[in-house]
């Protein structure tokens, strides 16, 4: 009876598939993900982006030759070894026999299939005498060839081997398990259990606890969870930071912290230089016991902030702990901005007065300080000083200029190519190239607004309570490509103007027979004057005349008159005939103009739904493909001269009410525009109906005196009312009604029936 049976591999065959699939399932990720990239083609990035960015602190930090690091060797040692071994698995593979055959008696015997019964026995005889035992020969053989003849002449054992494979009848199934033998024999039981034991109950638990523990402690964008309840503390605490109050807080992060950042680092010698610092600054509060604020670890972050905000030259040994504090702030000021708006959201939620939301000037304020961090400016400087060979010394001659009035990078981007350079006429030739360039690659965003309401029969309708949706269409251009704009605008204007001047120079040269040939022309002026004056003297005449004619011929004058009388009889009646046909075809022209009315109207309703439905197929399309794709968030790198690492242009977008100083929607964090870029901010509709003035906002995070604000007008109207009746509400299906018909026949004709007995 068949049967299960289950063996090892004793040759090592099947372990050969087994290690040569797991070897590869590990090595072609892993050559995927840790393959050390190729710093040629970083080396050419930086190479082509020298002449922007060639002043900037990040960019001669990457440029600096750096340790040998062992790293990117060991990859690719260990790598190029797993790939080794999975091409010698794989050509064990290969040449590895197969031992599992299906058993066939003609090729033990050496016939060809469908040979006849003598030939069978006369091999047999040739075979046997062969592999007999007794002459000599091999006994395994010889039993596959008893077996093999059997097979071929036996009823039964063909039988067998026709249903069965095998002459022998029906085998027990076997399982190769893909392991050697070894590991599985009693004299390596004990090793085996200690490798497993090792391996399953030791390495493993600490391994996942390890990681467990320290991923534990941070927050999806890589901030210690302490920092994040630091945060939500002291902006719960103080409601409206100013600038101050919120480098105090952002300097109190646990990541500066070396008990729990190791990065972090703590010297003996900044007790000695911290304190110079701070007498440096002057402007640091130190008698608040404020904890952590008040630690020495944040009194560090806190002096190295400020003096980089005032571009202050600090000893060599802290411009390492100033770099990694500097490469923190924008990752901690992103998460203060977070903290705000779930206060915001909290406080709205929760209908009690004690709970106090953050200001909107605080939120500002956290934007603003991540750009004064990155370009390394104080609040109130000039944003001109984001460009190189342009210090304080230089700023008055630009800032304080007789003729231009040069406050911000829109202004000197909007001056001509002239005034521009007679304007930083200090400048030498080459320094003025470098300044246009990073000018030129500063960026230039507009915005295009429109509010709607989406799932609505009338979208462009806001009503009371409604979710209004502003879709905002970002474009970001360079300031080069304003220029050439500006330029080729300017140039256009210049030729007419010249045109003008030529045509004017070449009237001066002919002489003045062409301003004597003006006079002729005014002369028609007059004459057409003339005659209005003479109009009303000239009407009396032909008057007089009739008066005259009538006393010398009375008879003729009466018949005249009767004549007149029918002239003008006849001419009322034409003119009543004729305003009879104007009032029929206006008549007309009304229907037609009606008739048109109400095609036009059915255009532009067929219109209005097509565009309503493309543009709900359009958000549907913008929602899968932000579920979908996933844009990198490598955009355009900032220029900044004095922040140690290399950043992207990223932005804030939101909408604020001004004059109550509100939130209207949360920031949106933009971490991909890069040519264009369509954001939704959603906010319920106010309360009350009215006209509402808000404000768009977009702020860089990196860039001072960029950002660009739009007004927003939101028309709110009355929600409608719920209808009582509506067509979709009707209960009544067309079969019922229908049942309703047929028993009201089948109740007439009953009734008719009666009658009809009756009669009889």
């Amino acid at each position: 009876m068949a049967g299960q049976q289950f063996q090892y591999d004793d040759s090592g065959n099947t372990f050969f598939y087994f290690l040569t699939s797991f070897v590869g399932l590990i090595v072609i990720p892993a050559t995927y993900y840790l393959w050390p990239r190729d710093q040629n083609a970083e080396q050419i990035r930086l190479k082509n982006i020298r002449k922007v960015y060639g002043r900037c602190m990040w960019y001669r930090l990457r440029l600096l030759k750096p340790q040998p690091n062992i790293i990117p060797t060991i990859k690719k040692i260990v790598l190029l070894a797993g790939w080794a071994l999975f091409l010698f698995l794989a050509y064990k593979v290969s040449k590895t026999d197969r031992e599992y055959q299906e058993y066939n008696p003609y090729e033990v015997l050496n016939l060809d299939p469908g040979a006849t019964v003598a030939e069978i026995k006369k091999q047999y005889r040739l075979l046997s005498l062969k592999y007999h035992p007794d002459k000599g020969g091999d006994e395994v053989m010889f039993m596959r060839i008893a077996k093999a003849y059997a097979a071929l002449t036996d009823e039964e054992s063909r039988k067998n081997w026709e249903e069965f494979g095998n002459p022998d009848g029906p085998q027990a199934t076997s399982f190769g398990i893909a392991l050697p033998a070894w590991i599985v024999d009693q004299k390596n039981s004990i090793l085996v259990l200690l490798v497993y034991g090792l391996a399953f109950m030791v390495i493993l638990p600490v391994v996942v606890g390890s990681w467990w523990y320290r991923s534990i402690r941070y927050s999806g964008d890589q901030i210690l969870i302490r920092t994040t309840q630091i945060y939500t503390y002291f902006v719960y605490k103080t409601r409206n930071m100013d600038m101050k109050r919120l480098i105090m807080v952002l300097a109190g992060a646990s990541e500066f912290d070396p008990q729990y950042n190791k990065d972090a680092t703590s010297r003996p010698t900044d007790n000695i230089l911290i304190p110079q610092l701070i007498r440096e600054i002057g402007s640091i509060n130190l008698k608040k016991n404020e904890p952590p604020l008040t630690c020495p670890y944040s009194l560090k972050a806190r002096v190295l902030l400020l003096c980089h905000l005032a571009r202050m030259k600090i000893p060599e040994t802290l411009e390492e702990d100033q770099q990694f504090m500097l490469k923190k702030c924008p990752a901690l000021l992103q998460e203060m901005v977070n903290v705000i708006c779930q206060l915001i959201i909290m406080a709205r939620s929760r209908e009690e007065r004690e709970f106090r939301a953050p200001t909107l000037a605080s939120l500002e304020n956290c934007m603003k300080l991540s750009q004064m961090a990155v370009q390394g400016l104080q609040q109130f400087k000039s944003p001109l000083l984001q460009l190189p060979h342009i210090e304080e010394d230089n700023l008055r001659r630009v800032s304080n200029h007789k003729k231009y009035k040069i406050k911000t990078i829109q202004d000197l981007v909007s001056l001509k190519e002239s005034d521009r350079h007679s304007l930083l006429h200090f400048l030498e030739d080459d320094k003025y190239e470098e300044v246009m360039a990073v000018l030129g690659s500063f960026p230039y965003v507009t915005m295009d607004i429109k509010s709607q309401v989406l799932d609505d029969e009338d979208s462009n309708n806001i009503t009371v309570g409604s979710l209004v949706t502003v879709l905002v269409k970002l474009t970001r251009q360079t300031m080069a490509e304003v220029f050439e704009k500006e330029q080729s605008i300017c140039a256009a204007e210049e030729q007419p103007a010249e045109d003008g001047q030529s045509d004017a120079n070449k009237n001066k040269a002919k002489g003045g027979w062409q301003q004597k040939s003006k006079g002729p022309k005014k002369m028609p002026k007059s004459k057409k004057k003339k005659p209005l004056k003479k109009k009303p003297t000239a009407v009396p005449l032909p008057q007089a005349k009739q008066q005259k004619q009538k006393q010398a011929n009375g008879v003729v004058g009466n018949e005249t008159a009767v004549k007149e009388e029918e002239d003008d009889i006849s001419d009322k009646g034409s003119d009543s005939e004729e305003e009879e046909t104007n009032r029929d075809s206006q008549s007309e022209k009304d229907d037609g103009s009606d008739r048109e009315s109400d095609r036009e109207q059915d255009e532009k309703q067929n219109k209005d739904d097509e565009a309503e439905w493309q543009e709900l197929q359009q958000s549907i399309q913008r929602k899968e493909r932000a579920l979908l794709e996933t844009k990198s968030k490598i955009t355009h790198p900032v220029y900044s001269l004095y922040f140690p690492e290399e950043k992207q242009e990223w932005w804030w977008l939101y909408i604020a009410d001004r004059k109550e100083q509100t939130l209207i929607s949360m920031p949106y964090h933009v971490c991909t525009l890069k040519d264009t870029e369509e954001v939704e901010l959603k906010f319920p509709a106010p309360g009350k109906p009215g006209n509402y003035q808000y404000t768009v906002f977009l702020r860089s995070d990196s860039y001072m005196g960029l950002d660009q604000i739009k007004p927003l007008k939101l028309e709110v109207h009355e929600a409608k009312p719920v209808p009582e009746n509506h067509p979709q509400w009707d209960t009544a299906i067309e079969g019922d009604e229908d049942q309703e018909d047929s028993e009201g026949f089948e109740d007439s004709f009953e009734e008719e029936e009666e009658e009809e007995e009756g009669d009889d």
